[in-house]
């Protein structure tokens, strides 16, 4: 295939960027989205220029760091995928994709494709954990939970904390992910204690560091790689309310 890529760059987080055009003679359908970026800058290094920076890690799905808006949409056109996991066979013949990074006051871009999102570290070092004293590990069987509360704990811990969810609301909002990382715990024996204190502290910690109030588009769960339902952000505002107006913990 041969496409036309237009790739937002930019030098620093102070310096202003802009789109630029390059041309690929010869992609693989077979090639991920970020092997087909490799061949770039294998290209442009050819070419004595500086190649694109983005970010990249497992190359599974797994880490979240392959944060690219693609066409207008994070992670792309495929649903349930990410960056990594998307192929060329998903595009044409001849056709333009256009590539930028994740937009948010929160995710400052740190150079070309790759941003800062060292806001969803704070958030969750903030209350997205166990502190207290649960004794050792027991037997897998010992503590029963119910499989609603087993199966929505598993499905909060999906996240992967890639940012499409900021990326594609239109406040950028970050409750998504605060959902999901708050869900994981409150549907668990071991995250009873703290629930409340969690839930308070890492909205706070969210809110002060700008990400936007949701508005109720669902734009974050229909780009999330891993479908984390907008159910969790109902959730999570029940226990933040809880534990600001009953004092609860």
């Amino acid at each position: 295939m041969k496409l036309t890529l237009r790739i937002w760059r930019q030098k620093g987080p102070d310096v202003a960027g802009d789109l630029e055009t390059h041309e690929l003679p010869d992609v693989s359908p077979d090639m991920s989205f970020l092997e087909m970026l490799d061949v770039l800058n294998e290209q442009l290094q050819n070419e004595g220029k500086e190649p694109v920076a983005f970010d990249h890690d497992c190359r599974e799905g797994i880490c979240g760091m392959c944060s690219l808006v693609i066409d207008g949409v994070p992670h792309g056109p495929m649903k349930a995928t990410t960056t990594c996991q998307l192929h060329m066979r998903t595009f044409h013949d001849g056709d333009t994709i256009t590539i930028e990074p994740f937009r948010a006051k929160a995710f400052p871009v740190i150079k070309d494709l790759c941003i800062d999102r060292g806001a969803f570290d704070r958030i969750s070092a903030s209350g997205g954990f166990v502190s207290v004293n649960t004794g050792g590990a027991p037997d897998a069987n010992a503590v029963p939970i119910g499989k609603e509360d087993a199966d929505a704990a598993m499905d909060a811990a999906a996240c992967i904390g890639c940012g499409a969810c900021v990326a594609a609301c239109p406040n950028a909002s970050a409750m998504l992910y605060v959902s999901a990382k708050v869900g994981h715990l409150a549907h668990l024996p071991q995250g009873q204690p703290e629930r409340g204190r969690r839930a308070r502290s890492m909205v706070e910690t969210m809110d002060a560091e700008g990400f936007g109030n949701c508005r109720n588009y669902y734009e974050c769960e229909a780009v999330c790689p891993k479908e984390i339902s907008h159910h969790f952000i109902g959730g999570m505002n029940r226990d933040f309310l809880k534990a600001n107006l009953c004092g609860g913990e």
